[in-house]
């Protein structure tokens, strides 16, 4: 295999590594390994193992959540309407394939390890992004009526974010999806219409 194709195959085999063991339980051996590439193919193309968590994790967030401008940011739907639709989008690709991973954007937030300030401040500032992207859909809701002047807006995307990611853990520890199926029935039974009531 030519050399240029390495950083490519590293790239799909180390995703999936670190997706399943985590940041921290991940060594470059065993992306290397995975990879089927000789371990100096790594430091040829990444500066350090956190670089490349870093670069991963934008590479899993741009396929994950790709769905956001045909949803949250779509004005051209009803706004609770995206929102019910990036949801189900979001919740629909986790854990489909009985591995139970959950989500890496959690797992990499939950790993504080030594010498990982970059990938934790990459982290952050994505799950910033996501509640952004979720109070421009709540605000639209508010902007037709489909939520009360007055919705605390931004609580309500940290909670909602909050228990996407909280939901996803529980799902990923007992193995079910039954934990994201409750958060979709209360937050759209009885959260929501709380709220527009």
């Amino acid at each position: 295999m030519p050399k240029s194709s390495h950083r490519e195959k590293i790239l799909v085999e180390g995703m999936r590594v670190m997706h399943k063991q985590g940041f921290a339980g991940s060594s470059v051996r065993d992306i290397t390994k995975a990879a089927e590439v000789p371990q100096g193919s790594f430091t040829n193309h990444f500066s350090s193992k956190e670089a490349f968590g870093i670069e991963v994790l934008n590479i899993y967030y741009k396929s994950c959540f790709g769905l956001t401008g045909q949803t949250l940011l779509n004005d051209a739907l009803p706004p609770l309407s995206r929102l019910r639709k990036w949801l189900d989008g979001m919740l629909d690709t986790m854990n489909n394939d009985d591995e139970w991973n959950g989500c890496m954007l959690g797992n990499f937030g939950a790993d504080h390890s030594e010498g990982t300030n970059q990938l934790q401040e990459r982290v952050r500032e994505i799950f910033l992004e996501l509640q952004f992207n979720l109070g421009y859909c709540l605000r639209a809701a508010v902007k037709v009526g489909e939520l009360p002047k007055g919705t605390d807006v931004i609580g309500l995307a940290a909670f909602i974010q909050s228990s996407i990611e909280g939901a996803v853990l529980v799902s990923k520890a007992i193995k079910s999806r039954l934990p994201m199926e409750a958060l979709r029935k209360v937050l759209f039974n009885s959260v929501l219409l709380t709220h527009q009531n």
